[in-house]
């Protein structure tokens, strides 16, 4: 299926199921894997505003801010999303953020 088509059918997800954050994740990449990377980050956004605990939005907007060229926009995000893995109790996810925060602050 295209990227078109799996935007299309994510909405139509979404549409039936507004608060859906895992349809709200997905878009999210979906827009990364387009280049569009602002509406990618609304899209992280409008995931953590459904779910708080959901850290990998946190994880793929620092990511996506990176690659844009924010890096300290992306840092402050991941470390945000640290803390909030950390206050859910997600290790894993706390894991994968600490490396990134790391791999920010490499020169």
């Amino acid at each position: 299926m295209a990227e078109g088509g799996r935007i299309e059918l994510l909405q139509a997800m979404l549409d039936s199921e507004p608060g859906d954050a895992f349809c709200r994740y997905a878009l999210a990449l979906e827009y990364v894997k387009l280049g569009e990377f602002a509406t990618a980050l609304g899209w992280f956004d409008k995931t953590i505003e459904a779910d708080p605990d959901y850290c990998y939005a946190y994880f793929h907007k620092a990511k996506t801010l990176a690659a844009s060229g924010d890096a300290p926009g992306a840092r402050r995000v991941a470390e945000a999303g640290l803390t909030q893995a950390l206050s859910s109790g997600d290790s894993h996810a706390a894991d994968e953020l600490r490396g990134l925060i790391e791999e920010l602050t490499e020169p």
